[in-house]
């Protein structure tokens, strides 16, 4: 068993200026790491998310998702808390203030009509919102039921996942479009919002209004249960960055309206209000019942096709405060309840390599504890040798767990390495093999540990698994495969956890086995594929040489070496000789 860390540096891009909880992690949670180093870590995240964001909105090219790019951003402002240091980073807006503020980011011509009063080429400034993007608490399953069972006239929107704006209309015009920002000030999107075919210009009606609300990529019958990474957000954070989008590009947006903060009071007049504006709230903002509750329609836009991408629901009361009293603080009249991420981000604690019964070597991450769908997750195989090698994983690194089959963790990719490296030195593969370790040597533990996991399921031993199998090597009561058959009753009471009950019930276990076929104790010794010995006897199989086992049909060249190998091999031998004088048949 080998633990160990290090670090190295690498690069991905993408979206967003929302800052989710990592999955599983909590606020205060640190790394264990000195100051200096924790501030080296910071920098590079920093840095890290910075060429993200401008591989994206530069080239358009996303090199990380999404879900990945939120709880990268969430972890951030973590670790900024952990220095004292206050949260500030707003990856869109960042990226929009550095690219309008490059001599050559001029506005483009825009081929939709524009009021004259719009004269700025540039997206420099920033912008007070004339109602608060108010920020939204993220609850679960229990949380909803509170939040539902002490509220009446609740309605239910599907969380439409894009880029937040605030739209002001002045008689009917739209004079104004601020991005969310911190919720209280964003960048002034209104050039931009004013290209987008589906933000409109002018309503059909001469207001003054303030509508919030999502833009979002336009996508085709889209199940985010089928596609959870759908990249959708990042290509609106694109083409609300990028200084001369496409026209088709500027026809991939839509606009979902959330809220209409100084609209009418009742929401049944709101919706149909909106409606007749040309917004297509209504069609997606249902009052919940006892017939269709929050889990339906959560349950229900999950897993039906819908033109836009969703990363859970809102759930909201009809009656609100005046406009004058939001903030950007998660208000009390809403709370969203998101569906499970398909990807977390988790952080590498160690890396240890263990040796398996073949010889196998597989690196096991450790992982400091996350939530995915449910499931807390420590730890991760990485599957082999070869590929720890390829993606360097050293404690520290930051990796993209995902459930294969819904049920088994494992790593998509190396999100990034930290620069701190620690050093690691694998098992050598030549070291271990087929016939490696039916003692325990140096550097025998794990693979004669593995061993005798085995010979105790196949030959089953009832109540005998790994733990009792580990707690018997650590104490040198066994010291290779056979070494248990040998085992006193006062030997056994002598190891850690073992009392009289328990080593009874083991010496039972070990007595049955002995009664087992002779083709059950080969398989259990570890035979290779291909020997049939329900007729044989082990002086029979011992004498076959590897001409004899290849002429047997099935048995091509390579497992006729490996049989004969196996027969010949001094320690199989000398288990064999054991095996004859405990009385096993066959031996």
């Amino acid at each position: 068993m080998m633990i160990a860390g290090r670090t190295l540096s690498s690069l991905f891009t993408l979206l967003t200026a929302l800052a989710l909880l990592v999955p599983g992690a909590r606020a205060d949670d640190c790394p264990p790491w000195p100051d200096e180093r924790l501030a080296l870590e910071t920098r590079a995240l920093a840095e890290q998310i910075a060429l993200w964001d401008l591989s994206y909105h530069g080239e358009g090219v996303a090199l990380v998702s999404d879900t990945l790019y939120d709880q990268a951003a969430a972890r951030l402002a973590q670790w900024q808390r952990c220095l004292g240091q206050t949260p500030n980073h707003r990856p869109l807006d960042n990226v929009l203030e550095a690219e309008a503020s490059r001599p050559d980011a001029v506005r483009t011509t825009s081929t939709r009509e524009s009021p004259t009063r719009i004269t700025s080429t540039r997206t420099t400034s920033t912008r007070a919102h004339p109602a608060a993007q108010t920020g939204l608490e993220k609850t679960d399953e229990a949380g909803v039921r509170r939040f539902t069972t002490r509220r009446d006239n609740l309605w239910i929107q599907p969380k439409v996942d894009g880029v937040a704006v605030t739209l002001a209309y002045e008689a009917g015009e739209l004079i104004e479009a601020v991005s969310r920002g911190d919720g209280e000030r964003g960048q002034n999107w209104t050039p931009r919002a004013l290209e987008l075919p589906a933000v409109p210009n002018r309503l059909p009606q001469a207001i003054d209004a303030i509508f919030q609300g999502e833009l979002y990529w336009r996508l085709d019958d889209h199940v985010q249960a089928q596609t959870p990474e759908s990249g959708a957000r990042g290509r609106v954070a694109g083409v609300m960055a990028q200084r001369a989008p496409s026209v088709q590009a500027l026809e991939g947006v839509g606009l979902f309206v959330w809220d209409w903060p100084d609209g009418p009071t009742d929401m049944a007049e709101r919706l149909s209000s909106l409606t007749a504006l040309g917004f297509d709230t209504a069609a997606y903002t249902h009052r919940l019942d006892e017939a269709r509750d929050a889990g339906y329609w959560r349950e229900s836009w999950f897993n039906a096709p819908l033109p836009f991408a969703t990363d859970g629901v809102v759930i909201k009361e009809a009656k609100r405060p005046g406009i004058q009293s939001w903030s950007s603080s998660p208000p009390s009249w809403a709370v969203a309840w998101k569906y499970p991420p398909s990807q977390a981000l988790a952080q590498v604690r160690g890396v240890e390599f263990r040796v398996g019964r073949t010889g196998r070597i597989t690196p096991l991450l450790h992982l400091y504890p996350v939530e995915l769908d449910g499931r807390r997750i420590t730890r991760v195989s990485l599957g082999s040798l070869d590929r720890w090698r390829e993606w360097d994983v050293r404690p520290g690194d930051q990796i993209a767990v995902a459930l294969a089959g819904l049920t088994i963790p494992q790593v998509n990719e190396v999100v990034w390495h930290t620069r701190e490296r620690a050093e690691l030195t694998p098992p050598t593969p030549e070291r271990y093999h087929l016939l490696s370790c039916f003692s325990l040597t140096p550097g025998c533990f794990d693979q004669l540990l593995a061993r005798l996991t085995y010979l105790g399921e196949r030959l089953n031993m009832r109540g005998v698994g790994e733990g009792t199998w580990r707690a018997l090597l650590e104490a040198g009561a066994v010291d290779d495969l056979l070494g248990w058959q040998r085992l006193s009753r006062e030997a056994l009471t002598q190891v850690s956890g073992i009392g009289e009950a328990r080593a009874e019930t083991l010496l039972s276990a070990f007595d049955q086995a002995r009664g087992a076929s002779f083709a059950t104790w080969l398989a259990a010794l570890g035979v290779p594929p291909g020997a049939d010995a329900r007729l044989q006897e082990w002086d029979t199989l011992k004498a076959l040489s590897a001409a004899d086992w290849e002429a047997r049909p099935g048995v091509g060249p390579v497992r006729s070496e490996a049989l004969a190998a196996f027969f010949s091999h001094p320690e199989i031998e000398r288990m064999a000789i054991q095996l004859r004088a405990f009385g096993v048949a066959g031996f």
